[in-house]
């Protein structure tokens, strides 16, 4: 608690902190967490973690002390409320997971993260409190059963490392996601180490090289700085090797150098970092496309730096990151460090940080019914990938990878946006649907009468344009429907027919609509006339009352059926029986093979059990939203053994004559595999291609893959999912 004592301003600060900590106390007494160890520990480490790794003050340490003991004891909020007052309470509340579950149709998962995220809307140091104290608890995961593993680590890396990262906590991310490797490819975690600790002193030997002319260069011009060599995290070497299916033998940006200079009041920031770099380009020769200028135009979470690659001794690239110790403290403990600087300064304008925070918040005020679709569009929120595009004034505005100049239309505006009719990049007419690249210049082209399409839902990636489509749609089908059944209301009072169940089942059955709903809404929207109404409604042939009891009696089987089916599946459920004795159904998103890692979830509906990789993006959003349907036992693959899966491979290499009667002799003379499908192209001397094999298990296939890249002219051979 020392850590804690140093950022009391006065006694009363310590105070203050001292009854939170009496009051857990008490509260935890006799309390053990599942390492063994008393509970007490816990908030007490969240608590230095909020302090000495997040940098925030005394508030945020009593609520941290406090932030599991409404939900483990007998305290209330009100409680709360009495003795630390109400902004302690509300933040406590905020850190309390709910006791019931809102909407019975969804994840009480969801619900509970629904519930802390829309603490951003009041209060931001909740949301780092509540990742510092998932921190401490992935820093004692080894203490928990694998299935509980699972369903942590695919919640940390699905939503809170993304979030940690926009926070700028950068450090605390790149920690999360390590712990979430290391608990869940143990074997791949502990390789890299290895790897990484074996090749050390060769580095650490480099570094001194790559440094020594940049230190002398920086002394030279009066710099006051500290240079340093830092490794990559494991998981990010990891998903490298993942991504291009390459050994760790084959990685070579490892590590960066980063120069942290002290600048002087005279010039400015921005120009004394282009000076150090200019200083190093004058010893080494940057790669023009890898410089990264994040000092004229900073990420959204705050982070400003200039990177650069340059080609160091024995031709190796090497990454340099330059920035001033502010942009350290910002990038290494983000949001308290960002309004710390922020609040020294005498300008309080809205920096890129602020506006996402004001994004955030607008997009809580209105919470989607669903909480699954609510984590779903929150985390389209917390992309690391942007760019940069530029309104006709030259406002730069930062979207997503990927985003089209309709999300650019709703970044600006809702209302630009539900107006969008085409757009203008760089002074070109475009669609709206068209795909921006970074540095773009953007103006949307508008309509009074433009309206949203369901189709856009397919062309946008921001969670403000899917909101606003979604919110849209929903307001004109409503409108559309009470339009329509006025409409028929008064249609049918003009023919003097009463309107009954019986009439209804006719249109609904006319107009191929499948309930009334849908009839209203189509003729509010003019999809379906009225004109031929009375012919409808006064035909009651024999055929039309023997094609209804036809679809009633087999819509009554079919009920029955699945009736009889879920009473069979909820039996099935409650067997304590293996995986294997179940059947097992492989995810399309991943395509798992024999001998993959992969972990098993129970869909919550048909009570199957879906395999997916260990590795699968899916997986991972799934243990986020519904855990308890993780599967505890190991998944076996005795049943699919005798069984060929459809494997794709890509090709890519140089082109020479025979090149693809060597790639058939591998596959079906060496392996007797059959192939399914062949495309390879040629273009400047380069081939590329796709195979489709029929393969037993991952290690027949990764043997193919082994002999595959052994073929003249190769240059890389990786398995697509």
């Amino acid at each position: 608690m020392e850590s804690c004592k140093k950022i009391c301003k006065n006694e009363a600060d310590w105070n203050f902190i001292k009854r939170a900590f009496f009051l857990a106390k008490e509260a935890h007494q006799g309390v053990r967490r599942r390492s063994g160890e008393p509970y007490l520990l816990h908030p007490i480490a969240v608590a230095q973690i909020v302090v000495s790794e997040i940098g925030l003050g005394v508030k945020s340490v009593v609520a941290s002390l406090l932030h599991d003991v409404v939900e483990d004891t007998d305290y209330t909020v009100e409680d709360m409320e009495h003795i630390f007052g109400p902004k302690i309470a509300s933040m406590v509340d905020g850190l309390t997971k709910m006791s019931g579950v809102f909407n019975a149709d969804t994840s009480q998962q969801a619900e509970y993260f629904r519930k802390v995220l829309l603490t951003l809307s009041d209060d931001v140091r909740v949301i780092l409190i509540k990742i510092a104290d998932r921190l401490h608890n992935m820093r004692t995961l080894g203490s928990m059963p694998q299935n509980k593993q699972i369903k942590i680590t695919g919640e940390t890396i699905y939503l809170f490392a993304p979030l940690a990262y926009r926070l700028g906590l950068y450090a605390i991310k790149t920690e999360l996601e390590d712990l979430c490797m290391k608990y869940r490819f143990p074997k791949e975690y502990e390789e890299i180490q290895r790897q990484i600790n074996e090749t050390s002193a060769a580095r650490e030997e480099y570094i001194r090289k790559f440094n020594a002319p940049i230190i002398e260069a920086l002394d030279r011009n009066g710099f006051k700085y500290e240079i340093s060599g830092r490794i990559k995290s494991v998981y990010s070497i990891w998903t490298k090797m993942m991504r291009k299916q390459i050994p760790f033998s084959e990685i070579y940006d490892l590590f960066a150098i980063r120069i942290v200079f002290q600048p002087t009041d005279f010039p400015s920031e921005k120009t004394q970092c282009w000076q150090i770099y200019s200083s190093i380009t004058d010893i080494y020769t940057p790669k023009p496309d890898r410089l990264r200028d994040w000092i004229s135009i900073p990420k959204a979470n705050g982070y400003e730096a200039l990177h650069s690659t340059v080609m160091g001794p024995d031709g190796i690239w090497v990454e340099v990151q330059i920035r001033t110790q502010r942009m350290e403290d910002v990038a290494e403990r983000g949001f308290a460090a960002h309004w710390k600087y922020k609040h020294a300064t005498i300008s309080h304008d809205e920096d890129e940080f602020d506006k996402w925070l004001k994004m955030i918040r607008t997009a809580l005020d209105s919470p989607t019914q669903n909480a699954i679709d609510f984590l779903d569009n929150f985390k389209l929120s917390l992309y690391t990938s942007e760019i940069a595009v530029f309104t006709p004034k030259g406002e730069a505005r930062h979207l997503p990878y990927g985003a089209t100049a309709l999300d650019f239309a709703y970044d600006v505006h809702t209302k630009i946006g539900n107006g969008a009719i085409g757009a203008k990049i760089n002074h070109k007419i475009a669609p709206i649907t068209t795909q921006l690249s970074s540095g773009d210049q953007v103006e949307i082209i508008t309509a009074e009468s433009a309206r949203p399409k369901a189709e856009w839902l397919e062309f946008v990636i921001t969670a403000k344009a899917k909101q606003a489509i979604k919110n849209f749609l929903k307001r004109e089908q409503e409108h559309n429907l009470q339009r329509g059944l006025q409409m028929l209301d008064d249609r049918l009072a003009q023919l003097n027919i009463t309107p009954n169940h019986r009439v209804i089942r006719k249109l609904i059955e006319a107009y191929e609509c499948s309930n009334k709903d849908e009839l209203y809404t189509k003729i509010g929207a003019g999809i379906v006339s009225l004109d031929n109404l009375e012919k409808i409604v006064k035909t009651n042939s024999k055929n039309k009352i023997l094609k209804f009891w036809t679809l009633f009696i087999k819509d009554s089987n079919n009920d029955n059926e699945k009736e009889a089916e879920s009473n069979q599946n909820n039996d099935i459920s409650k067997q304590k029986s293996s995986p294997d004795n179940q059947h097992l159904v492989i995810a399309e998103c991943c395509r798992p093979l024999p001998g993959d890692s992969v972990v098993g979830y129970r869909d919550p509906v048909t009570h199957q059990i879906i395999v997916h990789k260990a590795t699968c993006d899916e997986l991972n959003r799934l243990a986020s939203q519904r855990g308890d349907c993780i599967v505890k036992e190991a998944i076996q693959w005795s049943q699919y053994k005798t069984q060929s899966s459809l494997a794709t491979i890509e090709v890519v290499g140089i082109d020479r004559m025979g090149l693809l009667i060597d790639l058939t002799n591998v596959i079906t003379n060496d392996f007797s595999v059959n192939m399914r499908q062949v495309n390879i192209q040629t273009h400047d001397g380069i081939f590329e291609g796709t195979l489709s094999l029929y393969v037993r298990d991952a290690e027949s296939l990764n043997a193919i893959l082994d002999r595959m890249r052994r073929i003249k002219g190769m240059e890389s051979v990786k398995r697509l999912d």
